[in-house]
């Protein structure tokens, strides 16, 4: 790879990243919401580099070429050529979301021991996330979640045993690498299509006892309603209205 191909791929890169993170929401399928900053300054730091390289080729006369004793060091390894895909990538091909597949092949979200809650809104439906829904579930004894009617968000996720799906929500902790899932079990419908958005509405499905860790984060289904998806999709966060 040439000198001026180098150059050309700072750029690309750094062009790139400028692209997904200041003029669409494509950065949110990589990375979470506050390491936008980070990537900014990152394309601005390529396209600096590429624009210095330029200038610096640009400048330089037949005699300071960087052929020296028969060796050519201005050319890097035929492997670089690879890392023109990534940058193109950024500017002509958005990945798919990560969606029902990942969360059937990634690890659960754990859920943290917690020894105190506080108390829940009177609302009805009360809107919950699902991690939240999950904790109450599995460690509030308090039963305070006990004949209550919630209402949670996610897309589908078939269980692929018999039958079944979970509403599922996958959780960025930096990036895609790390990413987690928390899912919550439905009862009562049948299985929506994979990856489909919902708002679902119902009550605690009784399964083990409430308050401990056998209780399963389960809801019987009172009616569900199709919902787009959310800009930002790799959060928990809670429905934006009741419904």
């Amino acid at each position: 790879m040439k000198r001026p191909v180098q150059v050309l791929l700072l750029a690309l890169s750094g062009i790139g990243l400028l692209h997904a993170a200041l003029f669409t929401d494509l950065y949110l399928r990589y990375v979470k919401e506050g390491l936008r900053p980070l990537l900014i300054v990152s394309g601005v730091l390529l396209l600096l580099l590429a624009l210095t390289g330029a200038a610096l080729d640009g400048g330089r006369t037949t005699g300071e070429s960087d052929h020296a004793h028969g060796h050519d060091h201005s050319t890097a390894p035929r492997i670089a050529w690879l890392l023109f895909l990534p940058a193109l990538s950024l500017l002509c091909y958005a990945p798919p979301a990560l969606g029902a597949y990942t969360a059937a092949h990634s690890n659960n979200k754990a859920i943290k021991e917690r020894k105190e809650f506080d108390r829940l809104p009177a609302a009805s439906p009360l809107p919950m996330t699902l991690t939240d829904f999950t904790s109450r579930v599995q460690r509030d004894r308090g039963l305070a979640i006990k004949g209550r009617t919630v209402q949670m968000t996610g897309f589908a996720t078939p269980t692929g045993q018999g039958g079944g799906w979970y509403l599922t929500r996958i959780i960025f902790t930096c990036c895609a690498a790390d990413s987690q899932s928390v899912k919550v079990r439905m009862y009562g419908t049948e299985t929506p299509p994979a990856n489909t958005w919902l708002a679902v509405t119902g009550t605690w499905h009784p399964k083990g006892a409430l308050g401990t860790p056998t209780a399963e984060a389960a809801l019987d289904i009172r009616n569900t309603k199709r919902i787009p998806p959310p800009v930002n999709a790799y959060t928990d966060d809670l429905p934006l209205t009741p419904s």
